[in-house]
């Protein structure tokens, strides 16, 4: 019979071992952490609570969205539920356009304050910052003229 080698902390790849230690740092208790999407952006927040900026891919908040019809969209969550000034947070958000993006944010920083207090959820709902918007673009048809609806021109005779 052979011997049954027994696995220890030595054996095992570093890179496990990191990436382990590494979510642990990342979700601490004092962190909340949701993805929001929207069309194909997908937005990962996380919100702590502690006063500061919020920063998308590193960039402050204010001047990846800079006008102010976008500042109402990704403040709207947190206005809803008096936390305005008293979360900061990070966000990477990929795909889409800009307004997707945005959407995404905003569906994720709902869902984020949601998992901070469960009492959020129906002020939330009410105005329907936790429910993702499924509207995607139509893929195209063959045989129509490069569109997803638009029909080719019949002939007259």
């Amino acid at each position: 019979m052979a011997k049954q080698k027994l696995e220890t902390k030595e054996d095992k790849k570093p890179a496990e071992i990191d990436k382990k230690e590494e979510s642990k740092k990342l979700f601490s208790k004092d962190s909340y952490h949701r993805t929001g999407s929207r069309k194909e952006a997908v937005a990962r927040v996380a919100l702590y609570l502690k006063k500061g900026d919020i920063l998308i891919n590193d960039i402050k908040i204010e001047d990846y969205f800079p006008s102010a019809v976008a500042r109402k969209v990704y403040e709207e969550p947190l206005r809803v539920v008096n936390r305005l000034d008293q979360v900061s947070g990070t966000i990477k958000v990929r795909g889409g356009g800009l307004q997707g993006q945005l959407n995404a944010v905003s569906h994720g920083i709902s869902r984020a304050l949601v998992e901070f207090d469960e009492s959020f959820r129906p002020i939330l709902s009410r105005r329907k910052l936790l429910t993702r918007d499924r509207r995607v673009k139509e893929r195209r048809k063959y045989g129509h003229a490069g569109k997803a609806r638009k029909m080719k021109q019949s002939p007259k005779r």
